[in-house]
């Protein structure tokens, strides 16, 4: 069972999605102003392309494919919504899926640099981090938790941002 050729294509879909989920729900946000409608088409592309993923040319990239459907599900909610397409023209989607084609490929350097930096910190500005930026907590939270003040958080917390940020210039330069 460990081959069964259904599992890895779904866990191929499943990894091309994650990589491209940010960049397809962007596309939408600047089609669609409404939250609610945002979401829904975000989720009939995520189902457009679990229904046709055979039909993928793996050999190109899976973001512009992704975004070509994207378009379609847009354009299909201004159609049912008996509007025109009020944002964004039919070019103009088209220059935006261009350019989040071609920007996601740095955007994922820089995650992969932000994910090997944080791994060289120390453990406690490693800690102090994933609190405020996992975990989502307050400044006097992080303080109770790392038994400190809230000052000498904002202190550390804006010199590890400036530490990531020039370990990933570093990096990124060195590639």
């Amino acid at each position: 069972m460990e081959n069964d050729p259904a599992v890895e294509i779904r866990e191929q879909m499943t990894r091309h999605w994650l990589s491209c989920e940010t960049s397809i729900r962007a596309y939408i946000a600047a089609a669609i102003r409404s939250v609610a409608d945002r979401e829904d088409v975000v989720q009939q592309v995520a189902l457009t392309i679990a229904r046709r993923f055979e039909e993928y040319d793996h050999q190109r990239p899976f973001l512009a494919w992704a975004l070509w459907l994207a378009k379609s599900r847009i354009i299909d909610y201004y159609r049912t919504q008996s509007r025109q397409l009020a944002l964004l023209s039919d070019d103009a989607l088209e220059r935006l899926a261009e350019h989040f084609t071609q920007t996601q490929q740095s955007t994922s350097l820089r995650l992969q640099a932000l994910e090997s930096c944080i791994e060289k910190l120390p453990q406690r500005s490693r800690s102090m981090i994933k609190l405020r930026y996992h975990d989502e907590l307050p400044i006097d939270k992080i303080a109770d938790a790392i038994k400190g003040t809230p000052g000498t958080v904002r202190v550390a917390l804006y010199r590890i941002r400036n530490a990531l940020a020039q370990c990933i210039e570093d990096q990124l330069a060195k590639e």
